[in-house]
């Protein structure tokens, strides 16, 4: 099973994602990524230094700021996004503050694996559940309860 992973990250922290993705190149060279602008850019260079022509695929969003933080929580809200990892920059206001917060609110209202730090990062894609083909993520019942309630 492919997993899906999103990539994110504030333009001060990418070169500390680009540094993750080379550390973990080998264990993301069988996922399927999907990046928002730069940053896909990045991501497909950092592992093509490292793999070669076999790096995986890496799809493309727009930029955050222009719609991409929108799209990626779309594919999480449909299920397509298996985990995020998302480096964003704590110490500044983002012009696209809301945005980043609506990445936060579905990842976890969707009970995915979510990631804002290298640590966390490795943590989650070096346990044995990631690789798991048993572990079937539990998508909250309070999801469905909202689908279904009653308006009067």
């Amino acid at each position: 099973m492919v997993k899906n992973i999103a990539l994110v990250a504030h333009d001060s922290r990418k070169a500390e994602l680009m540094s993750w993705v080379k550390f973990n190149a080998g264990v993301l060279s069988s996922c399927r990524l999907y990046c928002t602008g730069t940053t896909g850019r990045l991501v497909k260079e950092t592992l093509a230094e490292v793999l070669g022509d076999e790096i995986p695929e890496v799809i493309c969003k727009l930029s955050g700021p222009l719609g991409g933080d929108f799209e990626i929580g779309a594919m999480i809200a449909e299920g397509t996004i298996d985990m995020l990892v998302f480096f964003c920059d704590n110490l500044i206001m983002q012009g696209h503050q809301n945005d980043v917060m609506g990445l936060v609110r579905l990842a976890s209202l969707y009970n995915i694996p979510f990631a804002t730090n290298r640590s966390t990062a490795d943590y989650i894609i070096s346990s044995p559940l990631f690789k798991s083909e048993e572990y079937k993520r539990i998508i909250p019942p309070c999801i469905e309860s909202y689908k279904t309630r009653k308006l009067k």
